[in-house]
C-alpha cells in the first residue's frame, strides 16, 4: 500500500465518523459547532501520518499518477492537511445543505 493510500484511507475513515456518527450524534446546527471536531480530527490525522513517516523523507505525489516530477510532491504534513481539506469539502457541503446550515455562520 502506498503512503498516499494509506493517509487518504486514514482521512476517509476519521471524517467518515465525523459526518456520519459525530456530528449527527451532536446535533451540529452552526457551522462554528464543527470546528473543534474539525481541528481536533486533522491533530489526530496529523499524529498518526507523523508517526508512520515522520523523518523518513518519503515523498508524497499529490497526483494520482507519477509524473516523474518533483514539482507535485510534498511531505506527509502538506499532503495530509492538503487530502484532508479536499475530501471534507463535499461532505461539509452535503451536511449543509442536509440539515439546513447557513454556511455564513447563522442558522436558518
Amino acid at each position: 500500500m502506498t503512503p498516499e493510500l494509506k493517509v487518504l484511507i486514514l482521512n476517509a475513515v476519521l471524517l467518515g465518523m465525523a459526518y456520519f456518527a459525530i456530528y449527527p450524534a451532536m446535533n451540529i446546527r452552526r457551522v462554528m459547532q464543527m470546528l473543534p471536531v474539525d481541528v481536533l480530527l486533522l491533530v489526530l490525522a496529523l499524529l498518526a501520518a507523523g508517526s508512520l513517516f515522520y523523518g523518513q523523507g518519503i515523498g508524497f505525489s499529490l497526483l494520482i499518477f507519477d509524473t516523474g516530477s518533483d514539482l507535485l510532491t510534498t511531505n506527509w504534513f502538506v499532503f495530509t492537511v492538503l487530502s484532508m481539506a479536499l475530501i471534507e469539502a463535499p461532505l461539509f457541503l452535503w451536511y449543509c445543505r442536509k440539515n439546513d446550515i447557513d454556511l455564513n455562520g447563522g442558522e436558518r
